[in-house]
């Protein structure tokens, strides 16, 4: 599929991957968006006058980044206090690690520390499968920045269909790159709903299990370490609210960077077809 393709052809599954591993029906196209240059902006995905669905999905983005903020003060503290509590609340790898070696000395079991994992680490994961269906190419290219990793992952979706997208959810907690790319690209290549919860459960249980492993190995170790965090906690959490802002400053301009160099090769694009 090209990049010009049109922000709203992600409300349906690609050509391509429908023809051969369709998984639903083509959902009803909704009415041609009015093309305003006004409400043109590279910093968010949609194109022309938003429409109900995007504030809608926009919002709910904003406000899981609200909530992450939100929670960010407690994860050191929850970590040697609660850590089940703070995996249930932000499915953080060193809650997880600390809920399971807390069990390994007696104190709660693995099951309930693999249970309150699966939320934590699915809370907010169909927003981005939502908005993959939503927007489509526009929203992927705008959470690939730099390295445009989107781009290939919609050619593999092209040639291999749910070969690809499948597997792609099923390990997308174990692969070093944000996994809101890989949602949305199963959004956008048509996956079911209930098909990506369940290959998302499946998933999260996997890396939570891997962790809790981890966690339960270690044992006393990683019990010491987990009250350690919460004995400093408000030092931990300023240093890691030092670090986010920082990668979130430079991930934002290379995401506008990235968008205003696609528009602009759109529109030459464009120039170059009317001038035949």
């Amino acid at each position: 599929m090209a990049h010009g393709t049109p922000a709203n052809a992600g409300n349906a599954p690609d050509p391509i991957y429908r023809d051969h591993v369709s998984e639903e029906a083509e959902p009803a196209g909704e009415p041609a968006r009015p093309q305003h240059g006004t409400w043109d902006d590279p910093r968010v995905p949609w194109s022309g006058r938003p429409q109900r669905a995007d504030i809608l999905i926009w919002a709910a983005i904003v406000l899981s980044g609200i909530y992450y903020w939100a929670m960010l003060p407690f994860r050191a503290e929850l970590v040697g206090t609660h850590p089940v509590l703070g995996e249930l609340l932000n499915g953080s790898t060193e809650s997880i690690i600390a809920a399971a070696a807390f069990a390994r000395v007696g104190h709660g079991t693995l099951i309930v520390v693999l249970l309150a994992a699966i939320p934590g680490l699915m809370k907010f994961d169909v927003i981005y499968w939502w908005a993959g269906r939503q927007w489509g190419e526009r929203l992927i290219l705008l959470l690939s920045g730099k390295r445009n990793r989107g781009a290939k992952y919609m050619s593999r979706v092209q040639r291999w269909g749910r070969k690809f997208t499948w597997p792609a959810v099923l390990i997308s907690q174990f692969l070093p790159l944000p996994t809101a790319i890989i949602y949305a690209v199963a959004g956008w290549a048509g996956m079911r709903l209930t098909t990506f919860l369940i290959l998302d459960a499946i998933g999260s249980l996997a890396w939570a299990g891997t962790l809790a492993g981890l966690g339960w190995e270690l044992g006393h170790h990683a019990v010491v370490v987990a009250q350690t965090i919460s004995h400093y906690g408000l030092w931990f959490t300023v240093g890691l609210v030092v670090l986010i802002v920082f990668f979130q400053v430079r991930s934002q301009r290379r995401m506008i960077r990235t968008a205003a160099q696609a528009r602009a090769a759109a529109a030459t694009a464009g120039g170059d077809e009317s001038g035949r």
